[in-house]
């Protein structure tokens, strides 16, 4: 994913334009949003576009092989505004500098700050440095550079809370919030531990005082990401939070509406968590889970510590206990060792579960994991055939899932106007996570953003939805 942020804040005549571009997951994007706090806070001007930058800050994913190409195609591009003249200061930031720092440096001399995926605390002051650009008609061409200064840390330690400044670059009415920072889980084929640090959770004070904050200002969306949910609290001292009490809490905070899950561990669910999620009204059944694979030699190899059985116990107890829950997860194809009859099995068990919402990805080798020594590598195009032959699959069952929704009235949380047309109004319901699970498009009737309404759908497609507004229906009350 990448996002130019912009936000409306004070323009300056004397402090430098910066510009923010942030690519990969949404706990990259929090990131961001607290570097646009920083950097508002300091009475700095952000600018919707690179060409009207005096320093524009590039937020890295490094996570795998295509999101690292993204990631040093987008520094290229923003470098050429400074050999062009038109841009003073290049600052690279996130996974990809945190992972190969020195490489960086060496490879994009543009670059002026490189900075580790924790080390944005001075964004403000190294942003600040700059002085604007002089306007001139024909600008010369800046000329080579020293390498970039480099401050990355070789653990990541840092970790935001409530206290600091934080500006959404996204739509206020749904918005993410970051629980925990880091992982401790070994899986041999993720580099995320060695990119963000050890596991370390936020008090549940904090968490609740930033909903409340984002709240007032109209968030009705709260999703809640880190690296591993269920792990929530561990790291933490004496009486220790969970992911359960946290939620409680989150879910009675005045005016927000669905409370949204991300990235849980099929083997840390607890009967209390799923209580929550199946009692508290703002908790919506959505649960993003990823699984990986299926096969029990492959879960060995990837060392994820739990056995096909728990994951089947999982499903079925999710679906038993959790009425109408609706089930997103993520598997990987051609990881070492993957044989056809490891492929078949979770093939197969796509077919039978019949999840909502299904990801699948080619294993990327990432220096570094465990995975990386494994022998038996499985050649990139009966990979890529497996993750195309499980993607089919998926898309007919989730054609076939969505056709079972026309007919039925649902509560869909308005966006804004329709990708496709300016004239109508798209939204979601609380099956369709933001960015990543498709729309609504409500083809009558008008709807302001982030209203939630109620909409009887009238056509399917295999990821998204068409409704209707029942002239009946009224805007549910947000209070």
């Amino acid at each position: 994913m990448k996002d130019s942020l912009a936000v409306s804040n004070r323009p300056s005549q004397s402090s430098p334009r910066v510009h923010f571009v942030s690519l990969g997951c949404p706990k990259n994007r929090v990131d961001t949003e607290v570097m646009l706090g920083k950097v508002d806070r300091a009475g700095l001007e952000v600018v919707p576009d690179p060409e009207g930058a005096d320093v524009i800050v590039v937020n890295t994913c490094g996570f795998i092989d295509e999101a690292k190409e993204e990631s040093v195609d987008t520094i290229l591009e923003m470098a050429e505004h400074k050999t062009a003249g038109r841009c003073d200061k290049l600052v690279v930031t996130g996974c990809l500098t945190q992972r190969y720092p020195d490489e960086v440096a060496r490879e994009i001399p543009e670059i002026d700050h490189i900075l580790g995926s924790a080390d944005y605390g001075e964004i403000a002051r190294i942003v600040g440095a700059a002085a604007p650009a002089a306007a001139t008609s024909a600008p010369e061409p800046a000329p080579r550079r020293k390498l970039p200064v480099v401050q990355v840390s070789d653990t990541p330690t840092y970790l935001y809370d409530h206290t600091e400044p934080r500006l959404t670059g996204g739509p206020e009415h749904s918005v993410y919030v970051k629980i925990a920072e880091g992982c401790d889980r070994p899986c041999g084929f993720c580099i995320i531990p060695k990119l963000r640090g050890p596991q370390r959770s936020r008090s549940e004070d904090s968490v609740v005082r930033e909903v409340e904050a984002m709240a007032a200002k109209g968030a009705r969306e709260v999703n809640l990401v880190a690296q591993d949910l269920t792990r929530y609290g561990a790291d933490l001292p004496e009486p220790r939070p969970t992911l359960a009490s946290l939620l409680r809490r989150v879910a009675r905070v005045p005016g927000v509406r669905w409370v949204r899950l991300h990235y849980t561990y099929p083997s840390a669910f607890s009967g209390e968590l799923i209580d929550v999620i199946a009692e508290e009204p703002a908790v919506i059944p959505y649960i993003d889970v990823p699984l990986q694979h299926i096969d029990g030699e492959m879960l060995r190899r990837m060392r994820r510590g739990h056995s096909p059985r728990v994951i089947r116990r999982l499903i079925e107890t999710l679906r038993e206990r959790i009425e109408g829950v609706v089930l997103r997860t993520t598997f990987i194809v051609g990881h070492p060792g993957e044989t056809e009859e490891a492929f078949f099995r979770l093939r197969d068990f796509v077919t039978e579960s019949a999840f909502d919402r299904v990801g699948v990805f080619r294993y990327s080798r990432e220096e570094g994991t465990h995975a990386a020594s494994l022998a038996d590598d499985v050649p990139v195009d009966v990979a890529e055939a497996r993750r195309l032959e499980i993607m089919e699959i998926q898309k007919d069952i989730s054609r076939r899932k969505q056709r079972e929704l026309v007919g039925r009235e649902l509560d869909v949380m308005v966006d804004g106007p329709c990708e496709e047309s300016d004239l109508l109004v798209q939204g979601r319901w609380f099956g369709q996570a933001p960015e990543i699970d498709g729309h609504v498009v409500l083809t009558d009737g008008t709807a302001q953003r982030g209203e939630i309404v109620r909409a009887r759908v009238t056509d399917a497609a295999a990821y998204d939805l068409a409704a209707t507004l029942d002239p009946e229906a009224r805007a549910l009350e947000l209070a």
